[in-house]
């Protein structure tokens, strides 16, 4: 297992139970993720910012 770095742009869902299945399903293209945290939010262009670390099966 190898550990990375992954910072994404969300777009700003209306509910947080809807932005929370939307930063889930974004992470998971990358791996399984260990830790996210929004970082940052811009209202004018609706986009959320997040970290996340996420796992990933070695290759080989």
């Amino acid at each position: 297992m190898t550990t990375h770095f992954i910072m994404a742009e969300i777009a700003l869902c209306t509910s947080p139970a809807a932005m929370h299945q939307v930063i889930e399903a974004e992470l998971q293209k990358h791996g399984e993720p260990l830790r996210w945290a929004v970082t940052d939010v811009d209202v004018t262009q609706q986009k959320a910012i997040v970290e996340a670390i996420v796992t990933k099966k070695a290759k080989g």
